[in-house]
């Protein structure tokens, strides 16, 4: 099966169109890449930002869906409404599955996507998307309001889904409890919640990435979307809870533990 992630590049290995094809890698699907950015980036923060111009971004992704069997796809940074503009071209007239990760702000804060930027993705990307996998932040920039309880989270779902999305799913990292419990809201389905203990660590660069990779993995391998969002958590909660313990800052997750610890996973559905 073959996948393509549409992302920037991290070049300290944790996020991004890096993180994506490691995941691709261990869930056994052949990942392609569009590239929209280059960062200069390492576990402590980004230090620069160098865009790939808009028709270069469209030439990539029309060479890959030219000449390969594509699957899945995911959108990471995609950076400027310039760059949203030429693969919403492309990717409208497709029905391959579409997993937007809402990437806007990077784990040291700093911000991977113009302001003028979330208009377009809001009104020309999510419209196509399949799943979309913002966490609480983000999800509070899409929808314009605080996100504190479990009814507003319902209430941002019931807004992005608005949008012509088929499913939603909002993390719950960023809210202070015990667990990380993330809600996924499904067009005519019952909604359901994943939930983990929350592992105390600070290596969870690229955990977003990651997430949304995997469930374009499982979606390209022929899963549905509840049984491609349950994989993914348990792919990302072993690679959250088994560390590589490296870098000084916000150290990547493991993609390794997969495969490792595949055993050791207690993700519960409810």
């Amino acid at each position: 099966m073959i996948t393509c992630t549409i992302a920037g590049s991290d070049s300290g290995g944790g996020a991004g169109i890096q993180a994506d094809l490691k995941t691709f890698q261990e869930l056994r699907v052949f990942g392609t890449s569009v590239i929209t950015a280059l960062t200069a980036q390492n576990t402590e923060g980004v230090h620069g930002i160098f865009p790939t111009t808009a028709d270069f971004v469209q030439a990539q992704l029309k060479a890959v869906l030219q000449d390969f069997d594509v699957k899945a796809i995911k959108t990471g940074m995609l950076f400027s409404a310039e760059i949203i503009e030429a693969i919403v071209i492309l990717l409208k007239n497709t029905d391959i599955p579409l997993i937007v990760d809402p990437v806007m702000i990077a784990k040291g804060g700093a911000s991977l996507l113009e302001q003028q930027a979330t208009t377009a993705l809001k009104e020309k990307l999510l419209p196509l998307a399949t799943v979309c996998t913002p966490n609480i932040p983000e999800a509070e920039i899409l929808t314009g309001y605080k996100i504190q309880t479990e009814k507003d989270i319902a209430s941002a779902a019931h807004d992005l889904l608005s949008l012509g999305l088929k499913c939603v799913v909002i993390k719950g990292g960023h809210l202070n409890s015990k667990h990380a419990t993330d809600t996924v809201f499904i067009r005519g389905v019952q909604p359901f919640k994943m939930k983990t203990e929350r592992v105390d660590t600070k290596h969870t660069h690229g955990t977003g990435c990651t997430f949304s990779a995997a469930i374009t993995a499982e979606m390209a391998k022929g899963r549905s979307i509840e049984a491609a969002i349950i994989e993914a958590k348990k792919y990302v909660q072993l690679a959250i809870r088994h560390p590589l313990n490296i870098g000084h800052g916000f150290g990547p997750t493991n993609h390794f533990a997969y495969h490792e610890q595949r055993g050791m996973c207690d993700v519960h559905v409810f």
